[in-house]
């Protein structure tokens, strides 16, 4: 379909196509095999001003919106989802600060995410704190000149070689959900390391470490917005993102329709391509009509989200939840119509597969977006 993109949206695209087909196709199955952090691509993406996209342009970005990173999120994740969420966690972490950080706080972080100087993570996630997000045990606790941290956060994006950390940590223990703060903390802050590197399923490309905090003091002026904000901060911050979880899945399934199509029209049975037999057919059409409503899905909501709407949880949400839950089928389809070759390393589908079940989970698995959207219904 054609969503008529702007001439520089058609540019973005274009140059995340570009370095996606020539920089990260070619080291994809290396990375997913090594579980290697992507530094020379993510270098690659910072000299291509892709870093830039998400960052305002007073803080030295190039202003863009939700759509924006949408773009960019699809086009990695068609080739690498481990690549493209390591690209999307900057943005992600980046979030909070544009949303609710002070001007100075804002020049501070953000050019250094923009110019790909440093990288960036959020930080939410617990042992005891998954979807049950307002269970966080973190403490932050309040001293004269900052706030002292202690406890772990679990499964976080980009741990270990971020920079600037989004942390969200309770200050006022007997407030709950009100008694939650949000702290951008800096590596190298005495007190603060790292714990556990995780050996996952897919997504293998990206780091995903263990954060502890011990004693950790993080100055006042790092507090984002006003103390016991933390747990708003973070469902605004998701509403705004979850959109390029979306348009991850979206790109991770169109991948694999590609490769499952190509291969299809190679692959001979019977004498004859197996995309000349109807049941083949039937699924290769369903897979492409599935993926273009879910991009049509996402992109609405990208662009409701950039034209200032003022509550889009709900479509948010939709827009996670159908097209992560398309990605996973899709994915499958597409091992299964590449059969045996599907289910081997040394076909790309299989990766696909994988990369695919994460989008289902991670900023909120889709019961948490049901339960979103349910009440957002019946409100």
């Amino acid at each position: 379909m054609d969503y008529f993109l702007t001439e520089e949206q058609v540019m973005i695209r274009d140059l995340a196509r570009k370095i996606a087909e020539e920089k990260v196709k070619p080291v994809r199955a290396e990375l997913d095999e090594k579980g290697e952090f992507p530094e020379e691509i993510m270098k690659e993406l910072a000299r291509a001003d892709l870093l830039r996209v998400f960052v305002p342009e007073e803080a030295g970005g190039l202003g863009g919106g939700c759509m924006e990173m949408c773009i960019v999120a699809e086009e990695l994740s068609r080739i690498c989802a481990g690549v493209a969420t390591t690209y999307a966690a900057n943005g992600l972490a980046c979030m909070p600060i544009i949303l609710y950080g002070t001007e100075e706080q804002k020049q501070r972080f953000l050019p250094r995410i923009a110019d790909g100087a440093s990288y960036a993570a959020f930080a939410l996630t617990e042992a005891e704190a998954g979807s049950d997000a307002a269970n966080i045990k973190t403490t932050a606790k309040e001293v004269e000149d900052g706030f002292v941290l202690n406890g772990t956060k679990q499964f976080i994006t980009n741990g270990g070689v971020a920079e600037i950390y989004t942390v969200i940590a309770v200050t006022d223990p007997k407030r709950g959900a009100r008694g939650v703060s949000a702290l951008v903390v800096e590596k190298g802050t005495p007190g603060f390391g790292f714990g556990k590197e995780e050996d996952k399923m897919g997504i293998r490309a990206s780091k995903t470490t263990q954060l502890i905090f011990t004693d950790c003091k993080v100055p006042k002026e790092n507090l984002l917005g006003k103390r016991g904000m933390g747990f708003i901060i973070t469902l605004k911050t998701f509403d705004r993102t979850r959109p390029g979880v979306g348009a991850q899945a979206v790109g991770i399934a169109q991948g694999a329709f590609d490769e499952a199509l190509a291969y299809g029209k190679g692959r001979v049975q019977f004498g004859k391509p197996i995309t000349s037999f109807q049941g083949i057919q039937f699924m290769l059409a369903d897979m492409a009509t599935q993926i273009e409503a879910a991009r049509a899905l996402v992109y609405a909501t990208a662009r409701m989200i950039d034209a200032g709407a003022k509550d889009f949880a709900k479509e948010s949400a939709m827009a996670k939840l159908f097209a992560s839950d398309m990605a996973m089928s899709v994915t499958t389809d597409a091992v299964q119509i590449m059969g045996g070759y599907g289910y081997m390393k040394e076909y790309p589908a299989e990766k696909y597969m994988r990369d695919a079940k994460i989008t289902q989970i991670y900023e909120g698995t889709n019961q948490i977006q049901r339960q979103v959207i349910a009440n957002a219904l019946i409100k």
